[in-house]
């Protein structure tokens, strides 16, 4: 799917953050490698070891069993399952996160043909924040409206979309939801607008 494919009426378009416009991955990972520096600080264990071990449990289970499984393998201590919690939300990333090269790409061609972007994205607001701050937006920035759907209505709610739409005078036949989930799509479909999963672009 290319941008010059999409309908030249739509004037807007709504993108999920995560594995969307950038891999997901590369904010955990890097949280990791942070967490098992601080521990390598506090307990003497062993950074790259427990790095290895939670991006290859994050693989193959997924984020939420990397605690249990580091806790299991290293003993380490229940209480420090809040700095990881934290680190989450808060942590100042090493390296900036890069946007999908062909997201990018569409992202400009849609800011040069002046058109919206919004982004509406599920989860933790302060944590989408922070990742939408670490992000290298190449320039777009400024053309970025955000929604933070947990403070609205999580979806597949619609109501991040409706209120979107009110807010900025749309009509719902000029948007389009670009999303990678079940979540999205069934979002887009209560709201009544079109919509393309990610991986159509990548």
């Amino acid at each position: 799917m290319k941008y010059s494919e999409i309908n030249k009426r739509k004037t807007a378009f709504v993108f999920e953050l995560d594995d969307v416009l950038y891999p997901r991955k590369d904010y955990l990972y890097q949280v990791y490698y942070l967490f098992a520096n601080m521990l390598e600080y506090t307990e003497l264990w062993d950074a790259k070891a427990m790095v290895n071990l939670m991006t290859d449990t994050c693989l193959e289970k997924g984020h939420d069993a990397v605690f249990d499984t580091l806790k299991e393998k290293f003993t380490v201590d229940e209480k420090y399952r809040t700095n990881l919690e934290d680190m989450l939300v808060t942590a100042k990333l090493p390296l900036k996160l890069l946007l999908y090269k062909n997201m990018l790409n569409l992202l400009q061609e849609i800011v040069v043909d002046r058109k919206k972007i919004f982004i509406v994205t599920n989860g933790n607001p302060l944590q989408q924040l922070n990742k939408i701050k670490q992000i290298e937006w190449n320039g777009l920035e400024s053309y970025l409206t955000c929604y933070f759907a947990d403070e609205i209505m999580t979806k597949p709610e619609p109501d991040a979309i409706n209120q979107l739409i009110s807010d900025h005078n749309l009509r719902r036949n000029e948007l389009v939801m670009i999303g990678n989930s079940n979540t999205d799509q069934l979002c887009a479909e209560a709201a009544g607008i079109d919509y393309f999963n990610s991986k159509e672009f990548l």
